[in-house]
């Protein structure tokens, strides 16, 4: 091992622009999206229409924890207007292509 000194440094030039967004920075929070469609279309979508359609966009979801306590729950599916408000606001994100 060798010895350095305090005084020894190292400097580095690092251009930012070269460097492409990592996945988590492109993602937008389910409240994000909200925002976007209430403004954009005015129209309220909940959490769980906004996972339906990440899933059909091939896009990884999270585990719900919150699972019904009945065998054959009746889950609403979202209304395709709100389906195409989502999935603008997926782009727009840019989430999906």
């Amino acid at each position: 091992m060798s010895r350095k000194t305090p005084d020894d440094t190292i400097e580095v030039d690092l251009n930012l622009d070269e460097l492409d967004a990592t996945s988590a920075e492109t993602k937008a929070t389910y409240e994000e999206i909200k925002k976007y469609v209430k403004e954009k279309y005015q129209l309220k979508v909940s959490n769980l229409y906004i996972s339906q359609i990440k899933r059909k966009c091939g896009i990884e979801v999270g585990i719900n924890y919150n699972l019904p306590k009945s065998e054959n729950p009746k889950v609403p599916q979202c209304p395709p207007e709100k389906e195409r408000a989502i999935r603008d606001a997926l782009e727009h994100f840019q989430m999906v292509s």
